[in-house]
């Protein structure tokens, strides 16, 4: 598959990238502008920004496509766990 078939797929999927892009940070700068942000360990602040990021393509793009969903759960999981190990 070369690289132009898989960005018309994406598109196809999760709209334009400027959309996403715009969305995505500003979710990103509303984050970034909390009462907590600075005092969240790497893993957490990454899986917000991941979840952002999904969240953009839901919003801009198809909401139905199950692994956006499914993605926004992983990555909280992955901290979940970590927070559940360490106590």
């Amino acid at each position: 598959m070369n690289l132009e078939h898989t960005l018309q797929q994406r598109g196809g999927q999760y709209g334009a990238f400027s959309g996403h892009a715009e969305i995505s940070q500003n979710i990103k700068a509303a984050m970034r502008a909390s009462p907590n942000w600075r005092s969240l360990e790497n893993d957490q602040r990454e899986a917000l920004e991941m979840v952002a990021h999904k969240a953009a393509r839901i919003l801009n793009g198809d909401p139905n496509i199950a692994d956006s969903w499914h993605d926004i759960a992983g990555y909280t999981q992955l901290v979940a766990q970590r927070l559940n190990n360490r106590e």
